[in-house]
């Protein structure tokens, strides 16, 4: 069976860095032609660098991409590798959620304070409401990977 593959997640990640290197180019041209920059750019240039790194983390995380020692894993027995298997996704699964929750929260509570961005003074929460769904297609990454390789996937001895 042919796992997903987040094309969401590298779907929003390829276009997070064609938009920063289009205005990080377009400001430099700017910038030479005229001797002054947009002022929006730095702002942009963070905030998409962010869901860029959410993003990029989501697919990482769906591919056994990111680091991990197995060590460990390899040396257990079956019956106690999958007991750490598990331990190892809740672990993901809760500090995941807890950046969903409380990113949701944090969005909520800008939308309701109508707070504005410093630099070009648009509503923060617009910036702030891509932190909780991130985290939460990485939680739901976090399941599928756990899932995996429960039923045996995913092994560090696969390429």
């Amino acid at each position: 069976m042919k796992r997903p593959d987040a094309r969401v997640e590298r779907v929003l990640a390829t276009l997070a860095i064609l938009i920063i290197g289009l205005i990080s180019l377009a400001n430099v041209v700017v910038r030479y032609v005229t001797d002054a920059s947009f002022a929006f750019t730095e702002e942009f240039s963070v905030f998409l660098l962010v869901l860029l790194t959410f993003a990029g983390a989501s697919v990482a995380l769906r591919r056994h991409r990111h680091i991990r020692i197995g060590l460990l894993e390899r040396a257990l027995p079956p019956a106690a590798r999958r007991v750490l298997i598990l331990f190892q996704g809740l672990c993901g699964l809760i500090v995941l959620g807890l950046i969903a929750w409380f990113g949701a929260r944090l969005a909520w509570q800008e939308y309701q304070w109508e707070t504005l961005s410093p630099g070009l003074g648009l509503p923060q929460w617009w910036y702030l409401v891509w932190l909780p769904l991130l985290a939460a297609l990485m939680f739901w990454r976090q399941c599928q990977q756990t899932l995996e390789r429960l039923r045996g996937g995913g092994l560090d001895d696969e390429s």
